[in-house]
């Protein structure tokens, strides 16, 4: 029986650890995980349950796989949710599935609602048509024009700014993109890849804007659906992404896997044929070394290549100069937020429908709120009489928001909300809490440019595969992170070398979610 390490327990490693012991009765599987948490930056966090999302994450797959792989972890709801209940509100239901009101194993149907905020006014996101309502008319003309002239005249797209200023105008770019993506990465957007543009963003569609023109001046026009651009479905489980991947966790553990909890790996041994004979871990203080045959690395890729011997000079920098962005949210507790729900779908108290809101306002630091009511009403401990937010802040270690005190952090979030108008007083927040990040984010700047010949080396380790987020330094959503495990796991069994199938995926430049 060959042994299988898999570094981290985030989406991408409790994937393959899953596939190959369903799959196979050859392998004995170990999941190292650092912390104490299933989900990696997909945990959810209880707090006096009142539960946080790292991050937001709506699960939406185009790929079927992924689908019907959730749905055997938690089945998709048969009966309506308890805000759909109170507010007689519809939602797609599935035949025979769990009513959630009575289980905990169950997948929700949500509607997707995300906007930006922008001079104390809500923009669609994605950006359409409707977006020009809230702006003066100088700026409509302006963004028009701009438009157009990026239409005529494309840039060489050498930058993450050539790329949105290609699909939306320097006039839209420099109100919606250009400060929330320096606040995003730390870097002015002439200064990243165009990448992850390429992966994340949708771009205008003069069709589309043409067709919402239409629906609004033409009172004939029936058969749209109201405000098409924020409402999407999306699933979402019960109790917060964490408990996915716990319930995979539990899954992987039935069928004779192993999952060891605070134990980091640092080191990994190569002998002289390129191939990992060993890794170190680190747990209570004490280094522990243990033979395996293959590794899977969910880990960052800088901190891999940094604990292995004999790496070349050239993948060796470039691996030690791969940046990252971290993370802190804060967790306020309010009795009710300053923002009026002027759209048409109903909330309970009428908070505003939004999962998250991007914020464009220059004079705070804030990068973006969660509303997690919205997520599920069962993230929260009291629904009807509180609304629980998440701010969060994208930031980097050791930096000056990083070392901040919980306490002091958080009077530094109130203040800034306070100034947008969100609350009225510090004394409206109930309760507080605050968690960080590491590496929640692989950047595309500095040595990243250089990636290829980074992987090109990974590739000639014969025994290592390198899936999910920060282990291939991609921007990947959920289900790309999973399906670089379906494809390890595949080769494994199947026995074949050639690992571009792992690396290749995520890579067409379109956005999955479009």
């Amino acid at each position: 029986m060959k042994k299988v390490y898999i570094i981290g327990a985030g989406p991408a490693g409790l994937t393959a650890a899953y596939e190959l012991l369903k799959q196979s009765k050859d392998y004995e599987v170990v999941v190292l995980e650092e912390s104490d948490a299933m989900g990696g930056i997909s945990k959810t966090v209880n707090y006096k349950g009142n539960r946080m999302d790292m991050g937001g994450h709506r699960f939406f797959s185009k790929v079927p796989e992924v689908n019907e792989w959730w749905n055997n972890m938690l089945p998709l709801q048969g009966s309506p949710t308890y805000d759909d209940i109170i507010l007689d509100r519809k939602m797609t239901l599935s035949p025979g599935g769990p009513d959630p009101e009575k289980e905990d194993r169950v997948m929700l149907r949500r509607h997707r609602v995300s906007r930006i905020y922008f001079n104390k006014r809500f923009f669609d996101y994605p950006i359409s048509f409707t977006c020009f309502k809230n702006m003066s008319f100088i700026d409509i003309m302006q963004a028009g024009f701009s438009y157009l002239a990026s239409l005529i005249h494309k840039r060489k797209e050498n930058s993450l700014e050539d790329f949105y200023i290609n699909r939306f105008g320097r006039k839209l770019y420099s109100m919606f993109f250009e400060y929330y993506t320096e606040n995003l990465w730390g870097r002015h957007p002439r200064d990243i890849a165009p990448d992850w543009g390429s992966q994340r963003a949708k771009g205008l569609s003069i069709t589309a804007i043409v067709k919402d023109m239409v629906g609004k001046l033409l009172p004939g026009k029936k058969n749209r659906k109201v405000e098409t651009s924020l409402i999407e479905e999306f699933s979402y489980p019960k109790l917060g992404p964490g408990q996915l991947w716990d319930v995979t966790a539990q899954e992987i553990e039935k069928m004779g896997g192993t999952i060891l909890r605070q134990c980091r790996a640092v080191k990994f041994h190569k002998n002289a044929d390129n191939h990992i004979t060993s890794l170190t871990y680190e747990s209570s203080g004490k280094e522990v070394t243990v033979e395996g045959d293959i590794f899977i690395s969910s880990m960052p890729v800088r901190d891999l290549v940094a604990g292995m011997n004999d790496v070349p000079s050239e993948p060796a920098r470039i691996a030690a100069g791969l940046p990252y962005r971290d993370y802190m949210t804060v967790g306020l507790l309010l009795p009710k937020l300053n923002l009026k729900n002027k759209t048409k779908i109903k909330t309970v108290n009428n908070i505003v429908p939004d999962c998250w809101i991007y914020v464009q306002d220059r004079s705070v630091q804030l990068g973006r709120f969660q509303i997690y009511n919205n997520w599920s009403p069962y993230m929260i401990k009291d629904l009807e009489h509180t609304v629980w937010i998440g701010l969060e802040y994208f930031v980097d270690e050791g930096d000056k928001y990083w070392t901040m005190e919980d306490a002091e952090f958080t009077r530094f979030a109130v203040k800034e909300i306070l100034s947008m108008g969100l609350i009225d007083k510090p004394e409206d927040v109930m309760d507080s809490h605050v968690e960080r990040v590491k590496k929640a984010y692989p950047a595309y700047f500095d040595t990243y440019k250089e990636i290829d010949t980074l992987i090109d080396y990974l590739k000639t380790i014969d025994n290592l595969y390198c899936v999910g987020r920060n282990g291939q330094h991609r921007y990947n959503n959920i289900d790309h992170s999973m399906v670089t495990s379906f494809e390890a796991v595949k080769n494994i069994i199947n026995g074949i070398k050639n690992k571009d199938n792992v690396w290749n995926v995520n890579t067409e430049k379109e956005y999955h979610e479009a």
